[in-house]
């Protein structure tokens, strides 16, 4: 099985117009998932590291990436292929709130 890593971004906005029985279901989908191994997390507050040229690691409080929404969560997956990884989250809080799942192939280094 191949893995994906998925990045949820989403706002308070969003899910609070989305309907409660469809995020409840997102919800019970996201357990459903975690179940079946998917480790899934709420994202926290991010730091970035530097180390250039080996010199010393330098951190800033914050994401480096920049979007429309914040990003809500990570999950990692296993699926077949990138179709199935893709249905896997269509139906997740942040695809079903007015949000949107980046879904990244992993390609483990050996």
């Amino acid at each position: 099985m191949a893995k994906f890593i998925t990045v949820g971004y989403g706002d308070e906005s969003g899910y609070r117009q989305t309907a409660p029985d469809v995020r409840n279901g997102a919800h019970a989908h996201d357990a459903r998932l975690k179940a079946g191994g998917a480790l899934i997390g709420v994202a926290g507050e991010p730091v970035q590291v530097r180390n250039p040229d080996d010199t010393g690691v330098q951190t800033t409080t914050g994401a480096f990436m920049h979007s429309s929404l914040p990003i809500a969560g990570f999950a990692v997956i296993e699926a077949a292929d990138l179709a199935t990884a893709v249905a896997m989250v269509s139906k997740t809080p942040c695809a079903v709130a007015h949000g949107v799942v980046e879904v990244w192939p992993l390609r483990e280094m050996l």
